[in-house]
């Protein structure tokens, strides 16, 4: 079981760490408000925590909140992200096409696209590096005509 020096030291998420800090304060003595005002909480805050570190140790401070399970395995999201990097062009309607047929996932929000397409290093607003549609024959003759 950690103590709180311990949980103090391994807090990743800062709002775990404040309730750790807060705690430690007010055991060395200070005040609830005084220790709230050092981690800019309020007193009812650092007594809320002190109460539940008093009940069942440094273990109550944890997050209890651990989000939900995406859906899409890690190796799965990383095929995408190679399958994205591979491709010369793309938008999210075809990364929406693509991860339904292979997957069988459909995201209700593009979020989810924009973040896969940000995993990959590729930005959704500039979805194409270069035009699909560019013809460099007719570009040749478009400058010719200009400089004539």
């Amino acid at each position: 079981m950690l103590n709180l020096e311990e949980f103090i030291q391994q807090a990743l998420d800062p709002r775990e760490l404040k309730r750790g800090i807060a705690v430690k304060l007010h055991l060395q003595g200070s005040t609830y408000k005084e220790s709230g005002n050092i981690v800019q909480k309020t007193d009812s805050f650092v007594k809320k925590w002190c109460i539940a570190y008093h009940k069942k140790g440094a273990e109550a401070l944890r997050l209890g909140y651990k989000g939900s399970r995406g859906y899409l395995e890690a190796s799965e999201r990383q095929e995408i992200i190679i399958w994205l990097q591979e491709r010369n062009y793309w938008d999210i309607e075809e990364l929406r096409e693509h991860i339904e047929l292979t997957y069988q996932v459909n995201y209700k929000d593009a979020e989810s696209y924009y973040d896969l397409l940000k995993a990959a290093g590729l930005s959704w607003k500039k979805s194409q590096k270069r035009n699909p549609k560019k013809d460099p024959e007719q570009v040749r003759l478009k400058k010719l005509e200009i400089t004539n």
